[in-house]
């Protein structure tokens, strides 16, 4: 499976945002990428007066998503993007869309929200009580996650297994003491103690970090960016995800599993 991670800065213009992510979705789609990942929450982006991604928030069904859509159409290339969607609280969810030939082929809403190191997600963004989402893409099984999820080794593990192969992680990791080791350092565990292929996808620009990774089962990085917007590309192969689960065959190894069942849907708030 071809795949490739992009990355650009969002700003507070739905519109300019969604012409940042057709370009990199046009690019990918040039390349012959089966899978492309994009950053979360890219409709809108405020470094101040968060709040307002309440006001901006759109349906999966808004003219965003629906544009995208439009730019797939025709393409076999599936699409990961993260968007704000409203919710019945107030409050927004963010959303992870995947789209392939113009429809829509599954979302996930994040669970664990960025209430860490002096920030509060949580303030304008619901969680979401929802199990967790794998899809089919090119015969390959995909597991979303976003951001902030990537601390749980719980969530990853529950997506392998229900069968992932791959997990992608859009996110807008920001900066701070440690956080660009943070980023790396974890992107690899998951990678490792799951036999899976990671395609992080990080925003970049003023707040946040960028540094998108392609990291292969057995933690060597395929693929990376620095800060500055663009694609990288790497070879996820169901071969070498085979091969490193004969060598490091951890899943078989363990003694002990992820229960889904331990906090209890619809005990998130």
């Amino acid at each position: 499976m071809r795949t490739a991670v992009g990355q650009f800065a969002a700003g507070p213009d739905w519109k300019e945002n969604l012409a940042r992510c057709r370009e990199l979705t046009d690019q990918a789609t040039r390349g012959g990428a089966d899978l492309l990942v994009l950053p979360e929450g890219v409709l809108a982006r405020f470094t101040e007066d968060r709040h307002r991604i309440r006001e901006l928030a759109q349906p999966l069904d808004g003219p965003f998503v629906s544009a995208l859509r439009e730019a797939t159409a025709g393409s076999a290339t599936t699409v990961i993007v993260g968007i704000h969607e409203p919710s019945d609280d107030g409050r927004v969810f963010n959303t992870l869309v995947a789209l392939r030939d113009g429809e829509l082929v599954g979302h996930y809403r994040k669970i664990h929200l960025y209430d860490a190191f002096g920030d509060q997600e949580s303030a304008n963004v619901r969680p979401a009580d929802e199990r967790p989402v794998v899809l089919d893409v090119a015969g390959t099984k995909v597991g979303l996650m976003t951001c902030y999820d990537v601390r749980f080794p719980e969530l990853a593990r529950l997506l392998a297994d229900a069968g992932a192969e791959v997990l992608v992680l859009p996110a807008a990791w920001v900066r701070g003491p440690a956080k660009e080791r943070h980023w790396e350092v974890m992107i690899t565990a998951r990678a490792l103690e799951n036999t899976c292929w990671v395609l992080a996808s990080g925003e970049c620009g003023p707040r946040n970090i960028g540094n998108s990774m392609i990291v292969d089962p057995l933690g060597t990085v395929r693929a990376r960016l620095d800060s500055s917007p663009g694609l990288a590309w790497a070879e996820a192969d169901p071969e070498a995800t085979a091969a490193a689960r004969r060598t490091l065959p951890v899943l078989a190894n363990r003694r002990f599993a992820v229960d889904s069942r331990l906090l209890g849907l619809g005990a998130l708030r």
